[in-house]
């Protein structure tokens, strides 16, 4: 993974290795409540008979959110690498449950949430897990609202304790990312790009999908790469095709002007709602519908 930046939480001072999170490059820290003594009930199973079990813990507790562009990505897919991280560092599992399982909005709402709009939990897509190594617990919520992506982690180790400073690293997918799923699949969702909402611009950036796309260009002379729009069904077919096609040759132009990459080796094309990833019938469907993606093009 090419590591972009590093946000370095120091909880204590102490010759104690750091404890590690990797987190995409769209996340973006929200918020942080750090109290040096206080409880913390950290649940153990899913909702059932009225409550939802759990263990009572004191100490240092951290509550942390982030937030990140979620794209077409699954809860799990969002958890399972930060649970793996987990599982290397030394922790075991205690309790891990999905929306359903948990116990739906019985569940949500009977434990601890950072309010919003640190923390955004939707009652039918989040997923939770709860860890612990040796007197320390911690506790993840994932959850969804197309396209962005929300996580809260909850931190507690005991008084007294020197737990491990807790470094964030903010990463961009590399070659076992989008790279290798263009590769591999022939075209990959740019997730990470933001329009004005109903306008045809790009953000400002940077954005790094883009850099990566533009580093490949340059290691491999003889690929080229296709930049295809796509909208939701909401009004005419052949307006959504052109506000696909203006929303990829923007990305296109950006490539071009900020990354160097040659005219010839990139063209851009729209195909409003003719490619939908999900059905247009809810707005997160329609959220996940309106994307820029890059197909390989190899000569």
């Amino acid at each position: 993974m090419i590591r972009l930046a590093a946000l370095l939480f120091c909880l204590l001072v102490g010759p104690v290795a750091a404890q590690t999170l990797t987190l995409p490059d769209s996340a973006r820290q929200v918020s942080e409540r750090n109290s040096p003594l206080d409880s913390y009930d950290m649940p153990i199973g899913p909702f059932a008979d009225g409550s939802v079990p759990v263990r009572p813990v004191e100490g240092r507790v951290e509550r942390i959110t982030w937030r990140l562009q979620a794209g077409s990505s699954t809860t799990l897919q969002l958890l399972a690498p930060l649970r793996d991280q987990l599982l290397a560092q030394g922790y075991d599992i205690v309790f891990e449950c999905e929306a359903r399982s948990c116990g739906g909005f019985d569940f949500r709402f009977a434990i601890e949430v950072v309010p919003t709009p640190d923390m955004n939990v939707s009652i039918n897509d989040y997923r939770f897990l709860s860890a612990t190594r040796g007197e320390e617990v911690l506790t993840l919520l994932v959850s969804r609202s197309p396209p962005d992506g929300y996580l809260q982690m909850i931190r507690v180790t005991p008084q007294g304790a020197k737990p491990p400073p807790l470094v964030v690293e903010e990463t961009v997918q590399g070659a076992g990312g989008l790279l290798s799923d263009l590769t591999r699949d022939g075209h990959v969702i740019l997730d990470d790009l933001s329009f004005e909402s109903g306008a045809v611009a790009l953000g400002e950036g940077p954005f790094a999908s883009l850099a990566l796309l533009a580093a490949y260009l340059a290691d491999n002379p003889g690929a080229r790469l296709a930049l295809v729009g796509h909208t939701d069904d909401t009004g005419d077919l052949q307006a959504n095709i052109d506000v696909s096609t203006r929303r990829a040759q923007a990305v296109r132009t950006r490539l071009i002007e900020r990354h160097g990459v040659s005219p010839d080796r990139v063209q851009a094309q729209g195909v409003g709602y003719l490619a939908p990833l999900t059905s247009n019938a809810t707005p997160e469907g329609r959220e996940l519908n309106r994307r820029v993606e890059a197909v390989l093009l190899v000569n």
